[in-house]
């Protein structure tokens, strides 16, 4: 357990790096308003910090930069989640009074909000559709062999398709599918639709197979086509000193080129509202020189998607999670 004394000197050191990117020394600290001690008795406090594990000292210079254990405590215990100015409330509340059709283009809004907010990579995933349920599906005849269906969830989300026929379809049959697929499906999960629904509607509607089954594929094939990633701010991440290293660079390339690791990111555990994982407390190997925070936005017990943020072990975790609970609260708050 940390004194008073000692917690006041990390926050500082932890600040002062996010700030400079420099090792951070006895003398720097001594300006800070916050610390009122002399430089001998914030080396002491250093020192013990140091031995304690949450400080490092560097090669190359005589000052220190937090450890990952300092970062954790930093994060759980003395950061401030209010750091947002009123500039930054009033974009963001601008940003996300868009008018949008979807769901997910509300979580497109959100994810470049905060990425030219914090200056960070920002990815976000929709919800899964293992959470939605149906709320209507209908069906429009747009030519004689073709049908466009229009599926609505209770979260908003729509998705929809083309459906071609090798065979003509009348309006009264467009009518009866329509009721049909209704009645079986309204308020069911989406994942429902399945070959057993297929045998149902083939046997209550006396229909040629030539009917049901493209219908069912084709809304098969849409509902589990990969939920989209959302990818913002990449190249800003470039500008910063940790991406001086070859290696970081390349390993960061690596990690937004692939779209399985980016959804791992994402779906890692929601134990709470915003998730912090620092360094080597990332599942993947590939992640070790980074931090990453995520948070599973939700209405009820409506799955909205998942945004994430991802950088250096250096972030600015302070603005990332006050951007981040500013932005959930409007979102809620919308009752979207």
């Amino acid at each position: 357990m940390l004194d008073d004394r000692k917690k006041k000197v990390l926050k500082a050191i932890v600040e002062e790096y996010i700030n400079t990117a420099e090792p951070v020394g006895s003398v720097a600290l001594t300006q800070n308003e916050d610390l009122k001690y002399s430089s001998a008795t914030i080396r002491n406090e250093m020192a013990d910090l140091e031995k304690a594990g949450y400080l490092e000292k560097t090669h190359t210079s005589s000052g220190r930069i937090p450890s990952e254990k300092g970062y954790r405590y930093y994060v759980d215990e003395l950061l401030k989640d209010d750091n947002i100015s009123l500039e930054e409330i009033k974009y963001i509340s601008d940003k996300l009074e868009t008018k949008v059709n979807e769901i997910e283009d509300l979580t497109k809004i959100a994810t470049t909000t905060i990425s030219e907010i914090t200056h960070y990579t920002t990815l976000a995933i929709g919800p899964s559709t293992q959470d939605l349920l149906i709320e209507e599906i209908k069906f429009v005849l747009l030519g004689p062999r073709m049908l466009m269906a229009i599926i609505l969830t209770n979260t908003g989300m729509v998705k929809e398709t083309i459906i071609k026929f090798d065979e003509d379809i009348t309006d009264k049959q467009v009518e009866t599918i329509n009721y049909m697929f209704n009645k079986k499906l309204k308020g069911q999960p989406l994942e429902i639709i399945d070959a057993p629904l297929e045998e149902y509607l083939i046997n209550e509607m006396k229909y040629s197979v030539k009917v049901i089954k493209p219908i069912i594929e084709q809304i098969k094939k849409v509902i589990s086509k990969d939920r989209q990633i959302y990818l913002e701010g990449a190249n800003k991440s470039f500008d910063l000193p940790e991406f001086n290293s070859l290696a970081v660079a390349k390993n960061f390339v690596n990690i937004i080129d692939e779209k399985e690791l980016m959804t791992d990111i994402l779906n890692s555990g929601f134990a709470k509202d915003i998730n912090v994982y620092i360094g080597d407390e990332n599942e993947k190997e590939e992640l070790k020189d980074f931090s990453v925070i995520t948070f599973k936005h939700k209405v009820g017990d409506k799955d909205m998607g998942t945004i994430g943020i991802i950088g250096p072990k250096r972030m600015d975790y302070s603005k990332v999670i006050s951007v981040m609970k500013y932005i959930n609260k409007k979102l809620k708050d919308k009752g979207i």
